[in-house]
C-alpha cells in the first residue's frame, strides 16, 4: 500500500489531527478523523440507507470529520480521480 499524504486539519494542532491521504493502488481515500458520538451513531443507524440493515457492520464506523477539512476533501478526491487516469 502507497498512501499519498493529501492534508492535516490546521486546526487540530499536532496532536488529535483528522487526516486525509488516497490510497495510490486503489484510490481510496483514507480518513483519519474523530470517532462520532453515540447520538450520531444512534442517528446514523435509524436513518439508514434504505434497503439497509439497521446497524452499523462488523469493521464499519461512523466518523465526524469538521465541516472546515472539506477543501482537503476535495483535493483528496482529485488526486484520487487523476491516479484513475495514469
Amino acid at each position: 500500500m502507497a498512501l499519498q499524504f493529501i492534508g492535516v486539519d490546521p486546526e487540530s494542532g499536532q496532536t488529535g489531527s483528522p487526516t486525509a491521504w488516497v490510497d495510490q493502488e486503489t484510490r481510496d481515500i483514507v480518513l483519519q478523523s474523530y470517532t462520532a458520538d453515540e447520538a450520531t451513531r444512534v442517528e446514523c443507524v435509524e436513518r439508514n440507507a434504505p434497503g439497509h440493515d439497521k446497524a452499523i457492520p462488523v469493521g464499519e464506523t461512523v466518523i465526524r470529520i469538521p465541516a472546515h477539512m472539506i477543501p482537503i476533501l476535495r483535493e483528496a478526491c482529485d488526486a484520487a480521480e487523476r491516479a484513475a487516469i495514469r
